[in-house]
């Protein structure tokens, strides 16, 4: 009676098991069926009308792409040398780069980086050095003085008030001089960008960035590693470091930088496409999160041209290594030639021109003159200021 049942039970489960099963395979099974199928092209034999003359094989394409890494597809010829009239800048060996060797802070470019370095050199680092020669002799005095050979009969005092408020406001002291000038620092760091300064958007991808100029016509342009000769290809489609005579360090250089203006402040925001990546440039006391969802801001001014390196600063994964940060400062002349060699670029004060005068036309101004005539009055000319510490 009992194997009668479990029988009938079994059956029951094999059928509803068979049910749920069909029901999943149906919208599969009747969405390929509505797929159109894929035509099959043949490749024209070489020498026959409409055939291609050969391409060589993008060297590790298959292997980058199994990897999961993307693929640079507008090749050698998206490098930054593409735009006309513009040659990139050939960076200065060691700065705004690591060094062999180097054990602390970059040189800086930036005022909030001249303000933090002399807050580690000025403030930080006596202090460190002070309080750790006192706390070297204090071990030293209380070895010697208060051995057993040197002090047989152990004192029995349990409390001393000079010293215990002493061991108390010394070190509140020291914290309070720390603060002072950090929270200064931190404060100016965030203060917002002025109202007519230039706007560029960030984004963090794994595994490169994007740089976005809506002030300038809105084009955008992706920033990959450059591949290292003699090792497996990193990004296929973007060509060797040292191949171009502007290359910085291996490693570090990039096809298309994030090119700015240099003595101006300027609006970066940042954000992510995937996972949380971070924007750190050390020689320009730049570093921001870039959180998918969501945008953060901060000022960068940069005192005077050259090429500024960084890396993502935050494990964002397994190509977390592989990209770099390049950032070149020109003039506001050469800057905007970079622009206007951009399909649909603008220039930012020209583009604020035009969109105030389509606004509000002036009083007795003639309709139809053509705005951008006077499109150069709305870019005043920027002097870079040099930087003390170059």
């Amino acid at each position: 009676m009992k194997s009668g049942l479990n029988l009938r039970a079994a059956s029951r489960a094999l059928k509803a098991f068979g049910l749920s099963a069909a029901l999943v395979a149906l919208p599969q099974v009747a969405f390929a069926a509505a797929a159109s199928p894929v035509p099959a092209y043949s490749t024209p034999a070489a020498g026959a009308p409409g055939a291609q003359a050969p391409v060589a094989a993008d060297k590790g394409a298959g292997a980058v792409e199994a990897a999961g890494n993307p693929l640079n597809t507008s090749g050698p010829t998206a490098d930054a040398a593409a735009a006309p009239g513009y040659t990139p800048m050939k960076p200065t060996p060691g700065i705004g780069m690591p060094v062999d060797g180097g054990i602390g802070l970059q040189k800086q470019f930036s005022p909030f980086g001249e303000y933090g370095r002399w807050i580690h050199d000025i403030v930080l680092i006596p202090l460190i050095a002070a309080i750790t020669v006192f706390v070297l002799a204090l071990l030293v005095w209380v070895a010697v003085r208060y051995n057993r050979r040197a002090n047989p009969v152990a004192s029995r005092t349990s409390h001393n008030t000079l010293l215990e408020v002493a061991w108390t406001l010394v070190p509140v002291l020291i914290l309070v001089c720390i603060a002072v000038p950090s929270i200064d620092l931190i404060a100016k760091q965030y203060k917002p960008a002025p109202k007519s300064a230039l706007t560029i958007k960030i984004t963090g991808n794994q595994w490169f960035w994007s740089y976005g100029y809506p002030d300038n016509g809105d084009f955008e342009v992706n920033s990959y590693m450059l591949n290292l000769p003699g090792q497996p290809v990193i990004n296929a489609g973007v060509r060797e470091v040292g191949s171009k005579p502007w290359d910085g360090p291996s490693h570090m250089e990039v096809d298309n930088r994030l090119v700015v203006p240099a003595g101006e402040p300027i609006r970066l925001q940042i954000t992510a496409a995937d996972v949380i990546h971070s924007f750190a440039v050390p020689s320009l006391w730049f570093k921001l999160d870039a959180v998918p969802g969501r945008i953060n801001e901060k000022v960068l001014f940069i005192e005077k041209p050259g090429v500024y390196y960084g890396q993502c600063s935050e494990l964002c994964g397994v190509k977390h290594g592989y990209m770099p940060i390049a950032v070149e400062a020109l003039p506001r002349a050469q800057y905007n030639a970079w622009v206007l060699g951009h399909p649909g670029g603008l220039i930012d004060g020209q583009k604020k021109l035009i969109d105030a005068t389509a606004q509000a036309p002036a009083a007795g101004a003639d309709e139809t003159a053509d705005p951008a005539d006077n499109a150069s009055e709305a870019v005043p000319a920027v002097e870079t200021t040099s930087s003390p510490a170059a």
